[in-house]
């Protein structure tokens, strides 16, 4: 071959030879030497101009087709568990195309999200467009990023909405996305740092104006990672759905079974009848029932429902809206209990005596029919002497056996001692615009509690079956507190005059022992807070090791599985030990417990983050209209720069910086959980009183910025300003405790000792 190629040849040969595409390597296939080399560069600067030809480096490459060696994200699984994957970049005009990953015996496990090197090859007449040969992965995830973008004359800048977060993000003119300035925007991490020494980033979805009441929820989801879109194949599965029959299940449909929920509740998945019990040998006892709705009967394993159920391991719940873990075709209509429409359930019929002990329970699968939908302020109402048109009929049926059972229930519950921390839920109301119209705590009424322990009751009895038919399952597990937390705990409690006994094997009646001491003093607030910090969290595990929080020896969670992953393998584990069909664990389901457990428990802490990151910004919004105005407080937190402060009223949570305590240099003792000044002697820490003044409050970001007014009643001293000279800075040392300078000393004779070796 040797003559100038049209760019018809050109295209073909670089179709055909994705390898050799470099101007070297076309200019030597078409035996092109000398001044003609010209003709070729030009040729290749008009293909790429048309948009034919994309040049990389120093080859050219056709912008609808990936090279052979690409970085790949991977997407998720298809419901034979095939691995997909996307490309990184592409700039084509036509549909991002579909890479089928073919993994090794010898490949690492690939997850969702995981970056890899591929090997790619083109095929025809398949549902995908690509299949990929893992070279190797890359490192972890780049790291993403959502805010506000800015408009720069080449590119611009993006400025995080994450509090914690200050360093702005440059971005190429390229890589923008079409973002205009102001706009809210997520990117991810490009390219190294740049000249100027920020990270580059490319925007990769545009989210709108941010100042809007409703983007408040939209950022702590985004910024999250919180999945929010359902796939057509996951939507099309919950469409085809059609109601359960009464095949294969026991007949409930005329027990008055009824939900009782908040008034604002988008789901029913569980209802409750008591009664007391006819048995002479349980004199005094009752039967309570607890059904839930069967899930599993519609998500089954293996599923595209199942696989993205299993991704969002939950729901989310926000003050405006629900991010939830099944489709609304699903948690809203199929496995709702809604009022007298007949429901596929999952029962547990549980006999407890007069004293509230538990001496029996089965599971079956049912079909049901709920006699009413009830919230807990009308059975609150109901059960104070003022029950409404619905609640009256149900009064002497229902209503009046459900708060006897409980009242056993209670009795039971005061042998057993869990947890009693004294800590209200804050709840945010909103006005059909958004905005924030109030911040109260949620009142905790007797009809709350009385369902709370329905549901713990029902979830041991799950766990207990299971154990005793050895079939697999996934405990909620609360370890009991670290030492180390328990000295801080002690060491609070110390401060306040109270005491935390040491040298016994520790037990919740310990600690509810220091709660209610504390109950009704001024030091109530600051023991509460202390005494949950010193807890584990709570995580799913294959393995029992018992709930220290609750009291209990084996706990599972079977009573919410429209909204937790977790409960859904429970009943399928319920399913399969009960022999009640083909829908129960799967070899795949008993196979990745331990990574289900895993994943599952981040998820949970994932939303627990964006909700209370949500609440944050929408109590920064209310009080940014009341910026200069002083509240009272009392200090919650304390750190090396400033100290936190949860105000009354609202339970917003703010900062006093530490340069904002006063111009003297302030020691911080980590141990004691204290600032102390240095001139003037002066020692801030938790629980103490203050009152402050709103400097600052950053609705997109949720920050609040205070300065110190008073504290304790009294206003701080103003120390001078630290020493600048090359002098010891003014001020008193800090005294070491022996603990640190033996510590220290331990520390130096090792080294010593090494030495002499």
């Amino acid at each position: 071959m040797s003559h100038t190629p049209s760019k018809d040849e050109i295209l073909k040969w670089i179709s055909d030879n994705p390898t050799l595409t470099s101007k070297r390597d076309i200019a030597k296939a078409f035996g092109i030497k000398g001044a003609a080399r010209i003709d070729l560069k030009r040729m290749l600067k008009e293909l790429e101009s048309e948009g034919h030809l994309e040049k990389r480096k120093k080859t050219y490459r056709d912008p609808e087709r990936l090279p052979p060696v690409t970085v790949l994200q991977v997407a998720g699984q298809t419901k034979d568990g095939e691995l997909l994957a996307k490309p990184l970049e592409w700039h084509g005009e036509g549909v991002e195309p579909v890479v089928l990953v073919l993994p090794r015996a010898s490949d690492p496990a690939l997850g969702q999200g995981d970056r890899i090197l591929a090997r790619l090859q083109e095929v025809k007449g398949e549902d995908h467009h690509y299949e990929a040969r893992l070279i190797r992965r890359i490192g972890t995830n780049p790291r993403k990023v959502l805010g506000i973008f800015r408009k720069r004359t080449e590119g611009g800048r993006i400025l995080p909405i994450d509090k914690g977060d200050g360093k702005e993000w440059s971005v190429p003119a390229d890589a923008t996305g079409g973002a205009k300035d102001g706009e809210l925007v997520e990117a991810e991490q490009s390219g190294p740092k740049g000249r100027l020494g920020l990270p580059r980033a490319r925007v990769v979805e545009r989210l709108g104006d941010p100042s809007a009441p409703k983007a408040v929820s939209l950022i702590a989801i985004h910024q999250h990672g919180i999945p929010d879109d359902f796939p057509d194949e996951v939507i099309a599965e919950a469409d085809g759905m059609k109601p359960a029959g009464l095949k294969g299940r026991e007949d409930l449909r005329d027990m008055p079974l009824v939900t009782i929920d908040p008034s604002d509740a988008r789901d029913h998945d569980d209802a409750v009848w008591a009664h007391s019990d006819d048995d002479p040998r349980n004199e005094g006892g009752h039967v309570l029932w607890v059904a839930i709705a069967d899930v599993a009967r519609y998500v089954t394993p293996g599923s595209a429902l199942d696989a993205e159920a299993r991704k969002r391991g939950n729901s989310s719940y926000f003050p405006d809206r629900v991010v939830p873990m099944l489709p609304d075709r699903l948690s809203g209509d199929l496995c709702s209990l809604h009022e007298g429409v007949p429901r596929a359930c999952i029962a547990v019929r549980m006999q407890i005596d007069a004293h509230g002990e538990k001496i029996g329970h089965r599971f079956l699968r049912g079909l049901m029919r709920s006699a009413a939908s009830l919230t807990y302020q009308e059975v609150q109402q109901a059960m104070d002497g003022a029950p409404n048109d619905k609640c009256g009929p149900l009064m002497e049926e229902v209503i009046a056996p459900l708060f006897a059972a409980h009242e056993a229930l209670k009795e039971a519950r005061r042998r057993r001692q869990p947890l009693d921390l004294d800590l209200p839920e804050r709840k945010v109301e909103l006005s059909e615009e958004g905005k924030v119209v109030s911040v109260d705590f949620a009142d905790r009424l007797e009809a709350h509690k009385l369902i709370e322990e329905f549901m713990v009751l029902a979830n041991v009895a799950a766990a207990e079956t299971l154990i005793a038919k050895k079939s697999p399952l996934l405990f909620r597990v609360h370890e009991e507190p670290p030492p180390e937390k328990l000295d801080t705990l002690r060491e609070v409690a110390e401060s306040a005059g109270l005491v935390l006994a040491k040298g016994q094997v520790l037990r919740t009646s310990h600690l509810n022992q220091l709660l209610h001491a504390a109950a009704g003093t001024d030091h109530s607030d600051v023991i509460n807070m202390s005494t949950l910090r010193a807890m584990t969290q709570a995580y799913y595990a294959p393995s029992n090791f018992g709930h220290f929080g609750l009291a209990l020896q084996a706990y599972a969670h079977f009573t919410s599985p429209i909204r937790r992953y977790a409960d859904l393998i429970v009943h399928r584990a319920l399913i399969s030990a009960h022999g009640w069909g083909e829908d129960g664990l799967s070899p795949a389901d008993i196979d990745r417990l331990e990574g289900t457990a895993e994943h599952i428990s981040e998820t949970e802490r994932r939303s627990m983050t964006a909700e209370r990151d949500t609440n944050d910004r929408y109590l920064a919004a209310y009080l940014s209209e009341r910026v200069g105005e002083e509240f009272t407080g009392r200090i919650s937190g304390v750190a090396r720069f400033g100290v936190f402060v949860r105000l009354d009223g609202t339970g917003a949570d703010g900062l006093i910086p530490v340069r904002a305590l006063g111009r003297e240099f302030f020691h911080f003792d980590r141990e004691a959980g204290t600032l102390m000044g240095a001139d003037t002697g002066l020692t801030i820490g938790l629980g103490q009183r203050v009152t402050v003044r709103l400097a600052e409050a950053a609705p997109v970001t949720g920050g609040l910025a205070l300065d110190l007014v008073s504290l304790d009643g009294t206003s701080p001293q103003k120390g001078p300003a630290p020493s600048r000279g090359k002098g010891k800075a003014k001020g008193r040392p800090v005294k070491r405790k022996p603990a640190r300078a033996a510590k220290k000393d331990a520390k130096v004779k090792r080294k010593v000792k090494r030495s002499r070796r």
